[in-house]
């Protein structure tokens, strides 16, 4: 089992039921997925460019993602439906504990300038969204064998029904949100 979700289940879950006096384990929200989405609207000129993404994006999310195609033409943008502009992978279970766990401990750690996440990225229903401005914040990625810096959106969807409950829950879990953000 993941390293992670045995810390949940030992420690958060516990403090979670006291916090917010669940009467029932099952109550306690969990972390139910995480979403990972590369945008790519170069993507639209170069065809290698969504290649080099999923190879990237695989190395990360540690199984293959699935290419996202435009739902409708655009013609300013030189954009026809059905054209590849993107890749995105859904973690699930243990792979996605152990994505955040690497996220949170080693990948936000790398960030230039980094002071926390915000704590206000929270949907009102419990889902907390994030993005990165450089895939190269992952210790899997090779500097010298990247094409292009790219940055990737991260959803991560958890069980809570409120955020005050999904932000405890990813505070607990070891996000690090700014401290000035933190009273929200």
């Amino acid at each position: 089992m993941a390293e992670l979700k045995e810390k949940y289940l030992k420690d958060v879950v516990p403090a979670l039921m006291k916090k917010f006096s669940y009467t029932n384990v099952m109550q306690v929200p969990k972390i139910e997925k995480i979403v990972l989405n590369m945008g790519l609207g170069e993507a639209v000129t170069n065809s290698k460019v969504v290649d080099n993404a999923l190879s990237d994006m695989t190395i990360i999310a540690g199984q293959k993602p699935v290419v996202t195609r435009a739902k409708k033409s655009i013609a300013a943008f030189k954009l026809r439906e059905g054209m590849p502009i993107g890749c995105k992978v859904t973690l699930r279970g243990d792979t996605a504990y152990d994505f955040f766990q690497r996220l949170t401990r080693i990948a936000l750690a790398r960030v230039r300038d980094f002071k926390g996440v915000s704590a206000k990225s929270f949907d009102g229903r419990g889902n907390y969204a994030m993005g990165l401005k450089e895939q190269i914040v992952f210790p899997e990625i090779e500097f010298d064998k990247i094409d292009k810096t790219r940055g990737m959106d991260i959803i991560i969807t958890t069980t809570a029904n409120t955020d005050e409950e999904a932000r405890e829950l990813l505070r607990a879990l070891g996000m690090p949100f700014e401290e000035a953000d933190s009273g929200n």
